[in-house]
């Protein structure tokens, strides 16, 4: 009895990661498949992003900066220093506005535009930036509002609307808007969607596509 229970645990371990990446890309190709993207098309995006996330883009130049971090046993502190600077990953910045730009030019640009301030409102007021791990956002709560504001404002075009609202206004209210205060606090190199395909700016796009296509 226990060599089944052993065995069944370790198919579950090695079966688990599998399952949970078979229903990440049945949810993206879902929403993609909103957006009339094909599911082929949809594997080379996220393969490209997947590649893309270990690149990253430099946004101007890089600084140097002088921080002081613990010493031995916490009890004496030295100086050192770090290059601050902001770049734009690939995988989980670039791309994904590369699909809002070809989405825009098909979709009413003022509904788009508002829809999308919303949303970067929202995001403002819902992210909070915590020290050494960057800045959280709930987003479920997000991408409701991303929702609900697609389908109240361009209802005809709703998926790639809060598509296009919820990249674009992550974006916007969560990173760019709150990026002064996280420079202030942080010493490094900020990379802007370093999380890659699951990054928020990536996931709340897709998320909101998916529930307003439904």
């Amino acid at each position: 009895m226990i060599v089944y229970v052993v065995i069944f645990l370790i198919i579950l371990v090695f079966a688990l990661p599998a399952l949970v990446a078979l229903g990440f890309f049945s949810v993206v190709a879902l929403s993609f498949g909103h957006l009339g993207i094909s599911p082929t098309s949809a594997i080379l995006v996220l393969l490209a992003m997947f590649v893309g996330s270990f690149l990253n883009i430099p946004l101007g130049r890089a600084r140097v900066v002088i921080v002081e971090e613990p010493g031995f046993l916490g009890l004496f502190r030295k100086r050192a220093r770090r290059l601050q600077g902001i770049s734009l990953n690939v995988g989980g910045g670039l791309i994904p506005l590369m699909l809002v730009g070809i989405l825009l030019p098909g979709l009413p640009l003022g509904s788009t535009a508002f829809a999308t301030g919303i949303v970067a409102l929202s995001a403002f007021l819902f992210s909070k930036h915590i020290p050494l791990r960057g800045i959280v956002l709930p987003m479920g709560l997000t991408a409701l509002v991303t929702v609900v504001a697609a389908l109240l404002i361009a209802s005809n075009h709703a998926p790639a609307v809060a598509f296009v609202a919820g990249v674009t206004g992550v974006l916007i209210g969560a990173d760019l808007m709150r990026l002064p205060d996280v420079m202030r606090r942080e010493q490094g190199m900020l990379s802007i969607g370093g999380a890659g395909v699951f990054d928020g700016i990536f996931l709340i796009g897709i998320i909101s596509a998916l529930l307003a296509g439904l």
